[in-house]
């Protein structure tokens, strides 16, 4: 029996505002609050607060047959509890169906993964506490930034605990196999890996409402058509978009909901059902290890990291910025830490892009700057700031081994801290009986 596994990605950065070189030492304040909030209360109108609406309306509709998961950045997180907290009720409506989970990603939708496994540990655990403060779960399958995979981040992500993994169904990765299978890391065997059939996906995301397209117009009952004429054998079909596709990317007159609407019906009368994630895992094994030597993602042709580190630009912004990453984490200033990640976000790094043809007419068009050169001078500028915030608190003249030692003292103390709570905590159960005693005699 065929299996829908649908999951959609919610991310907004804080965007920076125009910083110019003069500002360096005098504006430590980085970010264009304005547009921050228009293009949040914006996309909570077209998108999120509709789209959480109509997934809730599917799921009570269908008796609780539709299943879906989102992976929401930290970064999202935060904006939306600023500027649109009704948009968190509605996640946390959809949680209490129980057919919804909750994925771990990077809290700074970062790239850390590429340079930094300390930093992406720690914001992965950030990540996965938010997610748990906020909905009542705790994730059990992980979604890298971007969707970046490699055998190099597979041991990182099952030293955290996760048992599964989405990535991308990457052509030149796969080659004659098929997306539609469960699959294993080959250097992390436990580590299943779910696909992304980004034909399915971008059919939805990116064609649409494009009249030129010569399957336009897309129906439900078509698309449900498709999958069930896959082989008998491929019974996974993993569909993974962001979640503005509902309303954004895909107006709302195009049909979009509609045409998600229908979807659990048309489903149904084909055999085909709706799983999360962690569903997939428990109800399918692996039929082979995938060997992913350099890092692959959702983007472009190239299905590779190029969109973000494909030229001098991108590699020399990306280098500094993780530099100073043993430092900041050494400080206990919030807003200095608050800064760190929000510079991590990949879209500044994605708006450096130089690509030309197809390619660089979609990073130009989510792009807020002029060119690649101005998004590139501009963050440079804020980021000569920061670091000098880094060095006044942990100057660079500051040798590695005085820092690895200072590094080693603050893990020592964090272990004796744990360690003493343990201790209190024995001593209150060891206490609370005899206290119960002493109640009943009197």
């Amino acid at each position: 029996m065929k299996t829908i596994c649908f999951y959609f990605q919610i991310h907004q950065p804080f965007r920076l505002k125009r910083y110019r070189f003069f500002d360096i030492g005098k504006d430590h304040y980085y970010y264009d609050d304005f547009a921050n909030e228009e293009i949040i209360r914006r996309i909570t109108d077209r998108c999120y607060i509709p789209a959480n609406k109509l997934m809730l309306d599917m799921i009570h509709d269908s008796g609780g047959k539709f299943k879906v998961a989102f992976s929401i950045s930290g970064m999202a997180l935060e904006q939306l509890e600023i500027y649109s907290p009704e948009v968190i009720d509605g996640f946390k409506e959809l949680a209490k169906t129980g057919c919804v989970e909750f994925l771990s990603e990077t809290y700074a939708h970062s790239l850390s993964s590429l340079s930094d496994p300390a930093e992406f540990k720690d914001q992965v655990r950030m990540h996965a506490d938010k997610i748990e403060m906020l909905f009542g779960q705790r994730p059990k399958v992980f979604r890298n930034t971007e969707l970046i995979y490699s055998d190099d981040i597979a041991p990182l992500v099952t030293s955290l605990g996760y048992k599964g993994m989405i990535t991308e169904g990457a052509k030149h990765i796969l080659g004659w196999k098929s997306p539609n299978y469960l699959y294993a890391s080959a250097v992390q065997p436990q580590l299943k890996l779910l696909l992304k059939n980004y034909r399915f996906s971008d059919d939805i995301t990116f064609r649409f409402s494009n009249y030129t397209w010569n399957e336009y117009p897309l129906t439900a009952d078509k698309f449900m058509n498709w999958i069930a004429a896959l082989p008998e054998d491929e019974e996974l079909i993993n569909l993974f978009m962001t979640y503005d596709t509902l309303g954004s990317l895909q107006p709302a007159e195009s049909g979009i909901f509609d045409f998600f609407r229908a979807l659990p019906r048309f489903a149904e009368e084909r055999g085909i059902t709706f799983s999360t994630p962690s569903e997939v895992l428990k109800k399918m094994k692996s039929v082979a290890p995938i060997s992913c030597p350099y890092p692959i993602s959702w983007a472009d042709e190239e299905r590779d990291t190029s969109a973000w580190l494909g030229n001098q630009l991108q590699k020399e912004a990306f280098e500094k910025l993780y530099s100073i990453g043993e430092r900041v984490r050494l400080c206990s200033d919030k807003r200095l830490k608050q800064d760190w990640f929000y510079l991590q976000s990949s879209d500044h790094f994605y708006y450096m892009c130089t690509k030309h043809f197809s390619d660089g007419a979609v990073h130009s068009a989510f792009s807020p700057y002029d060119s690649p050169y101005d998004a590139f001078i501009n963050y440079m500028n804020v980021l000569s700031d920061f670091m000098e915030r880094v060095e006044a608190q942990y100057p660079s003249s500051i040798e590695n081994e005085e820092l690895n030692a200072l590094l080693a003292t603050i893990r020592n103390q964090g272990l004796e801290l744990e360690q003493m709570k343990k201790e209190v905590a024995m001593l209150r159960k060891k206490k609370a009986p005899a206290t119960k005693k002493t109640q009943v005699k009197e």
